[in-house]
């Protein structure tokens, strides 16, 4: 039982006290408990455990990309922008201008369950119906961010 770290009934702290430190069990802010409870039998020193920092995971980003159809009108775009990701409608109206001028535009970089729920959502929302050649939704696709 006489490992290194005990010593006629103590357990030794893994770090040292700073000099001059007294320790004492009547003293509330003391780490020094009995086995038995406060003031009862033998001392037992406590030392705080040490805080580890936690690690930040980086949670990889993916981008929902909304791709340019010549069979849907900007109000089509800009309302289904509005309804499914809560942009107001300059915000909207800027994505619509994008994707028709530049033949997509990212609409949402977020997580890989959110992004292919997003993506899920603009498949599902159905065609315009302002327009007859307008067959279904827009296609949406999801890639990463990095």
């Amino acid at each position: 039982m006489g490992g290194a770290n005990c010593c006629h009934g103590f357990i030794a702290t893994a770090s040292p006290l700073p000099a001059g430190t007294e320790l004492t069990m009547d003293d509330p802010a003391s780490p020094i408990e009995s086995a038995e409870g406060p003031d009862q039998g033998a001392g037992v020193v406590v030392a705080p455990k040490p805080k580890r920092e936690k690690k930040q995971r980086e949670v990889p980003r993916y981008h929902v990309i909304l791709w340019d159809s010549d069979d849907h009108t900007y109000y089509y775009v800009e309302t289904m922008l509005l309804e499914l990701f809560g942009y107001d409608e300059h915000k909207s109206h800027q994505m619509a201008e994008e994707v028709d001028k530049q033949g997509r535009v990212i609409v949402l970089t977020t997580t890989l369950e959110h992004a292919e729920l997003k993506r899920d959502q603009i498949h599902a929302y159905g065609p315009d119906k302002a327009m007859a050649s307008s067959k279904g939704p827009m296609w949406a696709s999801i890639e990463p961010a990095g």
